[in-house]
């Protein structure tokens, strides 16, 4: 009878570990694409979509490059 409580003991804790282990790496996957998704531009030249943070901000028009904002300059 004591091995069947040990045997018994021993599944509930292995289920737990498991439990707990499955919840920790969706935890993990989940905050790593929150802090990934980022916002995307439209270049006013080309019209490539790139992130917001690698883009030029100039007079309310974004763009890839230094050049392609000055060629949508000259064209203006």
């Amino acid at each position: 009878m004591s091995r069947l409580f040990f045997l018994m003991a021993i599944v509930v804790a292995i289920y737990l570990l498991v439990r707990s282990y499955g919840k920790n790496a969706s935890q993990q996957d989940t905050s790593v694409t929150k802090d990934a998704a980022e916002d995307m531009v439209r270049c006013a030249h080309c019209g490539v979509h790139l992130p917001k943070s690698e883009s030029m901000l100039v007079g309310g028009n974004f763009f890839c490059s230094a050049a392609h904002r000055d060629a949508y300059s000259m064209k203006s």
